[in-house]
């Protein structure tokens, strides 16, 4: 594809002086109810709480008048069907995951280019790949897809489960890998659940109580870890952990070696207890290891009752102890990889152990044997995101992926001994990344503090203040943003575009003090950070306010909508995707209020709630504020972060902005939080969210 041609009606003229000759957009009529919360003795209307009922007639009536005004709007965009083409065009290639090795076949990932969903092949030494689990066969449409998958300690049995419309409610099968019959009847109503085998006996698995009313908004906050014997009825399976006392999140895993059953177990997204228990011994109880939510604790390996754990307790910045099964607590750990300045992540392959540091946003991959010593630096193949390492004990080779803005996910397989590193899988994406350049700028933000933010863009481009940009964000949850490949960004790149993503707090990229940074009544930091990095973009000449768009989701949907609240004037688009944008009642759906931890709630203190109605997106629109134009996507399945939030968010917009900027939503049907969707949905997505953004840049046309 040649360059973006950019047409406007006078060279030299900003698109500024078209904005009175745009129609205004006819909306669907919303209604208004008189619904006022008092939070504290303050009075807090809500005239659209009507659209959080997601089963009523009512409401699916907005959806479908809602959707016919944006899509009849975007069908209008005269090069819309030709970015859908060219992201057709340059997803088509094959993609591969890393192999694994389980009883006597090796199991891979591929997607032939335009599959919905990639296949699971197997494949024995020296023999042809075959189809052992096809997920395009599960619906017509693609919209069913694979979510976990386990194998028995002797790879006789699969189970996987399976997500109908991307919810997060999902289904578990058994499969038999011998004779690929189904094994016992399908369990259902799991959700944030894991597979862990124990043996070939059962595995075990997380879930809630099904919801009174609606399962896709309705409160969930009590999860329990069951186990399943293979053969019995999933009425018979046991409570394992957690009938006692309320956690909205437990997670399980039992050891390579069989010993011992791991169980987390959290009441907000950080922070958490740890238990074991010994499964080599009937009867045995569970042992405590850490009491408390205080800090975040994974067990990475074990060398029998020697643990490897993951741990940023007195240590921000995460380090590896080693603890004795036999006396695990906190106070008895010894440290195996101290903490550094870096920020670590690490896991067990191949008999050691991999210290993965992040070095603003960049990956720096560590070498250790199982006693502590360094073995070698892994070298890398440039500056980017490697992830992988991972393997069984006896593995004799690992792999891993490297990526960067301009660099697609490229598989190497790593021999651990020699340290040698060989291209694996190289994907044939029609994209020359040498062509681009994808640098890293530091900025301060309104306090001073130093962010670092990659710029991608073509080379040829020149940095007059008018090339197409857009800065994307997420800012929360411990969440580190790391340079990755993706073809709409490519796509976006080709056609003359900036992108452009800061490291801003509320993410890991330094650890929890970074986090804690962007949390709570820290929480406008992360929006004063997103402004200085697209004030930063402005004062170099990369673009200005007329080519500038904004996009993020979920949490970074709130971002989004913060910052175009509080500076409309500052971005000509805006994209929240799937977001957060109730923030006095995004802890009354799902699991929301497991949230707490970075936002707050409305209902813990007066001082929480007012801090929080500064800033809340649906509460803080204005009226006659001239927004950015603004296209909010959502999904109808969206159970994480419930489809009201966009919803009551376009309501307000609509009814309160000045000027003619669109203000659409585009609702996704049988589609949820973003797992599992199609590639045929994804393209047909990013064509009218390119389309959007740049039609209302003023560009008339693309070649």
């Amino acid at each position: 594809m040649k360059k973006l041609i950019i047409i406007l009606f006078l060279m030299g003229i900003f698109i500024s002086c078209n904005q009175n000759q745009r129609k205004k957009i006819d909306y669907p009529d919303t209604k208004k109810d008189n619904t006022v919360d008092t939070i504290f003795g303050t009075p807090v209307p809500d005239p659209y709480r009507w659209l959080e009922d997601d089963m009523s007639e009512e409401t699916a009536a907005w959806v479908e008048e809602q959707n016919k005004v944006t899509f009849g709007y975007l069908g209008q965009i005269p090069y819309r069907e030709k970015l859908k083409e060219r992201l057709t065009a340059m997803w088509n290639y094959e993609r591969y995951s890393a192999p694994f090795i389980e009883g006597e076949y090796t199991y891979f990932f591929k997607n032939d280019g335009l599959q919905n969903q990639s296949v699971l092949y197997r494949q024995k030494e020296g023999g042809e790949p075959e189809v052992f689990l096809d997920p395009n066969t599960f619906s017509p449409d693609g919209t069913v897809s694979l979510g976990e998958l386990g194998f028995s300690k002797d790879g006789s049995l699969a189970a996987y489960s399976i997500s109908e419309g991307g919810s997060d409610w999902r289904k578990i099968i058994v499969k038999n890998t011998f004779t690929g019959e189904i094994t016992g009847d399908t369990l259902k109503d799991i959700k944030f659940s894991g597979i862990a085998w124990q043996g070939q006996e059962g595995f075990y698995y997380s879930s809630y109580d099904r919801p009174r009313g609606s399962e896709l908004s309705a409160m969930t906050d009590h999860h329990k870890l069951y186990f399943h014997k293979i053969g019995t009825k999933q009425s018979e399976d046991k409570v394992v952990f957690g009938s006692d006392i309320k956690r909205r999140y437990i997670g399980a895993a039992v050891t390579e070696d069989g010993k011992f059953l791991i169980v987390s177990a959290s009441v907000s997204t950080t922070g958490n207890e740890l238990y074991i228990k010994d499964l080599t011994k009937q009867g045995s109880k569970f042992i405590t290891v850490v009491d408390n939510f205080n800090n975040d604790h994974a067990v990475i390996d074990n060398v029998g009752d020697k643990l490897y754990i993951l741990t940023n307790l007195n240590a921000p910045n995460r380090k590896v102890v080693i603890a004795d099964a036999k006396n695990p607590k906190p106070e008895n750990w010894v440290d195996f990889i101290p903490e550094t300045e870096n920020v670590l992540d690490a896991n067990g392959g191949a008999g050691y152990i991999f210290a993965h540091y992040m070095i603003d946003a960049i990956s720096k991959v560590k070498q250790y044997d199982r006693k502590g010593n360094l073995v070698r630096e892994v070298e890398l193949p440039g500056a980017g995101a490697a992830e992988g390492f991972g393997g069984k004990e006896n593995y004799k080779e690992l792999y891993y992926t490297f990526t960067n803005y301009v660099t697609p996910p490229t598989i190497f397989r790593y021999d651990p001994v020699s340290g040698k590193s060989g291209i694996y899988k190289k994907p044939a994406v029609a994209f020359d990344g040498s062509g681009y350049v994808s640098e890293q700028v530091f900025y301060n933000s309104k306090d001073g503090t130093r962010i670092p933010m990659i710029i991608t863009y073509r080379k040829d481009l020149k940095l007059d203040g008018k090339n197409p940009a857009m800065l994307y964000g997420y800012g929360g949850f411990n969440i580190s943003i790391t340079p990755s490949f993706s073809i709409p960004v490519a796509v976006w790149l080709e056609l003359g575009g900036i992108y452009a993503v800061p490291n801003i707090r509320g993410g890991g990229e330094y650890g929890e003090k970074w986090h804690l940074a962007g949390t709570k009544m820290n929480k406008q930091n992360v929006f004063d950070d997103f402004i200085a990095a697209a004030e930063y973009l402005i004062g170099n000449k990369y673009t200005s306010p007329e080519y500038l768009s904004v996009r993020g989701g979920s949490n970074g949907g709130l971002l989004v909508g913060a910052v175009m609240t509080q500076r409309p004037e500052l971005f000509r688009v805006a994209l929240p995707a799937v977001g957060v944008l109730d923030m006095l009642r995004y802890h009354k759906f799902t699991a929301g209020a497991g949230w707490a931890y970075d936002y707050g709630t409305a209902d813990e203190s007066r001082e929480m709630f007012e801090y929080l109605l500064q800033y809340s997106p649906v509460q803080n629109v204005r009226e006659g504020v001239e927004y950015p134009a603004t296209l909010i996507t959502t999904a109808d399945h969206d159970d994480r972060v419930v489809p009201a939030h966009s919803f009551k968010f376009a309501a307000h917009l609509q009814a309160k902005y000045k000027g003619n900027n669109p203000v659409l939503i585009r609702i996704e049907t049988k589609a949820g939080h973003g797992a599992g969707t199609p590639v045929s949905k994804s393209i047909e997505q990013y064509a009218d969210l390119w389309a959007f953004t740049l039609w209302n840049m003023g560009i008339k046309s693309i070649e």
